[in-house]
């Protein structure tokens, strides 16, 4: 019942192994160390495949995802004083993330507004990631087939994970937005719970699903650039939980235990205005932005702000100035300053 068991090899025969091991060991090629923004393709999900250094403190990721289908997008980094990622012994930065709107993209929040001009970020890592002209942070349903594009496979899980690993940041985390991007911010926050501090929206929308003229609305942002409205979440009637499931007024409770941030005008001309301006679509989300106000107090939401302001509409200057009225809420959950 021992036959199997090896025995001692001799003398002469170790000598072989040992000298056999140390060729095999010099004849074997060793893996070059990886150039700053080479691709590492053994690590699935992302990869960043360039760096490009864009401004003072601010760098450009080009990441390729799995979870969009092999694609490569941006991602904006503003990074605070004294960042070094390379530096393994400095703990990892507190975390923002600003998402842009429909329409948008990962530029925005820097050539539209003075983010990264503003002092209070100096201690935080800001991240400003690509989300698709009409992405609308979710991972499509495409008719039941799911797959390309995942945006928030990609933000939440691929993104963090690399951010986290190699570029700095901490699991420190606060999500703020604006339009599309302020629905992001509270569909992150709400689906992932645990995984973002506090969240602010700036004229998001807030309840597609409050009444026929919303789901129109949101409707014909999915339908932009010749794309099949039904990809991105379904039918609203058909596939009504998926819809539920990414209505941040259907997800009220599980944002009852952070900040939230919520700010949105009625639409009309406002003082920031061109004179005559009209926004159908901030008059819409005023609406969303309201029910879901009163929905979080009803669940027992203790930390809600709101700042519906009204005379305004969906446009810039209104979401920079609102960016900066939610900084001390958001920083404080970061325990960092304003």
């Amino acid at each position: 019942m021992f036959a199997n068991v090896p025995t001692a090899p001799s003398p002469l025969r170790a000598r072989f192994l040992l000298v056999l091991a140390v060729l095999l060991a010099t004849l074997a090629p060793t893996a070059p160390a990886l150039a700053a923004g080479q691709p590492d393709i053994a690590r699935p999900g992302a990869e960043v495949v360039a760096v490009t250094q864009v401004a003072d403190r601010q760098i450009d990721l080009s990441v390729r995802s799995q979870a969009l289908g092999g694609h490569t997008v941006k991602v904006r980094l503003l990074t605070p004083d004294g960042w070094n990622p390379d530096d393994r012994r400095r703990q990892h930065w507190p975390t923002l993330w600003l998402l842009h709107g429909c329409c948008g993209d990962y530029t925005s929040w820097t050539a539209m507004t003075d983010v990264a001009e503003t002092d209070s970020l100096r201690d935080v890592l800001v991240v400003m990631p690509e989300a698709g002209w009409n992405g609308w942070y979710s991972d499509w349903w495409n008719h039941g087939e799911g797959g390309d594009p995942a945006w928030e496979t990609f933000h939440t899980v691929e993104l963090r994970r690399l951010l986290e690993r190699d570029w700095g940041a901490g699991r420190d985390r606060v999500v703020a937005g604006l339009s599309m991007g302020g629905q992001g911010a509270l569909l992150y926050a709400a689906r992932h719970p645990g995984m973002f501090k506090a969240t602010a929206s700036y004229s998001g929308s807030a309840h597609p699903l409050l009444d026929d003229e919303s789901v129109a609305r949101i409707m014909g942002f999915f339908a932009g650039q010749n794309n099949d409205p039904l990809r991105v979440w379904g039918d609203p009637v058909a596939q009504r939980r998926i819809w539920q499931a990414h209505d941040p007024f259907h997800l009220a409770k599980r944002l009852r235990s952070i900040p939230v941030y919520l700010s949105c005008g009625d639409g009309t001309t406002g003082p920031l205005d061109a004179p005559g301006s009209v926004s159908a679509l901030e008059a819409d989300f005023n609406r969303q932005n309201h029910a879901l106000a009163a929905e979080l107090r009803r669940v027992g939401a203790k930390r809600v702000t709101t700042h519906f302001y009204g005379p305004g509409t969906h446009a810039w200057p209104y979401w920079e100035r609102e960016l900066h009225a939610s900084l001390p809420m958001l920083l404080g959950a970061l325990r960092v300053h304003d």
